[in-house]
Parts: C-alpha cells; structure tokens; sequence
C-alpha cells in the first residue's frame, strides 16, 4: 500500500487527473477509483463505487467539470452527474454490504468486502486502485490510499457520487416497506427524528444492531 501523507490546506479547488496521468504515464491505464457512501449510517447496507475513467479522452476534465466529493453536491447535481459518469466512465460498478453483514463483520471489514465486489464486478478489471482513505488487503491488485482522495482524486469523486446516489435510490426504495422510519428523508443516518421512530418502534429489518450509537440508543429506552 502506498499511503501519502497530506497537507489538508493543499486540497486543489476540485478534483483532477492527477494521479491517475500519473500512473497512465506508467501504461497503467486502467486506473479505478474507490469510494464508499453510508459508513456511518445506523440502517441500510454501505455502498462501495468504483470507476476507470477513459485514459485516452483529452476532454475529459471538461466533460467532468462539475464532479466533486459527494457530500458536497446536492442531490439534484449528484443525480445528473451520475448519469453522466456512467456515460463517460471506461467501467463502473456499485456493490453492496447489507445491515447483516455488517452486524456480523463489522463496518471496516463490511466495506472492504463491498470495496472488493464492487472491483471484481469491473470490465474491464483495473490494473491500480485509487482508494479514499483505506486499503483492500484482500485485493492483490496495487493501491494508493489517499486521504481526501475524493477531494483530490477525479476518479474516486466519480466513485462517491455512484455510491451516494445508488444508496440514496436504495434507501428511498426501503422507504416503502418501511414508512415510520422515513428512510427517504435520511437514509438511514442518525437524525432526531430516525431516534424518535427507533424510540417508538424499535428496530426494523435494516437496522445496524451492532452499531453502539443505535445499540446504545435503543437500551436506554428500554431500561
């Protein structure tokens, strides 16, 4: 693994190719961005994105222009560029770690096993890895970690608007079977008013029991 320690006062004003030109240069053209959405969410499973962009398309920060880090999007911009990127993107992918294997892993091993599907769901299959923070041991495919890698990185932001707008569009989809809950207004994330139904209710199918903010939660309502 390779991680490089990094100045937080240096992020550039929008993630560029940077890093991925820099392994182009080396014949490693198939470079994909990794990024998860719903870490810290205490219901639904956390999505893992990934995507090889085009190392042969001269326009393609241009095309691209208006990708950031998903959480500084708002939905309607993260629901238009996602459709772009998957237009753009040379592959994509979107896998998942539902609530139970979470529960049974844990967060950090739940994400890299969502991180490892969504890799070996690529075409094509990447020859480097661009990863967000942490690392896949269980991938034998060469990586650089990048702490605020979606903020510097243009193919890991690509990676973190599909996984924040797939899981978005899954948790609206729970939505449904579960109203009380209103995990189309949160998706799952610890607001006052998710406490409040978990209070009243208690937990559903999708909710992280493991989690010690929801476990903790619902015992202090019970006691």
């Amino acid at each position: 693994m390779t991680r490089v320690k990094f100045d937080t006062k240096l992020l550039p004003p929008s993630p560029d190719l940077s890093f991925e030109r820099a392994l182009w240069n080396k014949k490693l053209t198939l470079v994909a961005g990794i990024d998860e959405a719903g870490r810290g969410a205490l219901a639904g499973p956390v999505a893992v994105g990934a995507v090889i962009l085009p190392f042969d398309d001269a326009n393609l920060l241009q095309k691209l222009q208006g990708v950031r880090d998903s959480k500084q999007m708002g939905v309607g911009q993260r629901q238009l560029w996602a459709e772009i990127i998957k237009q753009v993107a040379l592959g994509w992918a979107v896998c998942l770690s539902e609530s139970n294997e979470i529960d049974k892993l844990g967060i950090a091993a739940a994400t890299r096993l969502a991180a490892r599907r969504a890799v070996e769901a690529l075409a094509p299959l990447p020859q480097h890895l661009l990863i967000d923070y942490f690392h896949l041991s269980e991938v034998p495919l060469p990586q650089t970690s990048l702490v605020k890698g979606d903020c510097r990185a243009l193919s890991i932001a690509c990676a973190s608007v599909l996984a924040k707008t797939a899981r978005d569009a899954l948790m609206s989809e729970l939505d449904a079977s579960y109203p009380e809950y209103g995990f189309a207004r949160h998706n799952g994330y610890g607001t006052e008013r998710h406490l409040q139904a978990i209070a009243a209710l208690g937990p559903c199918a999708i909710h992280r029991r493991s989690f010690s903010p929801f476990s903790g939660f619902i015992l202090s309502n019970q006691g």
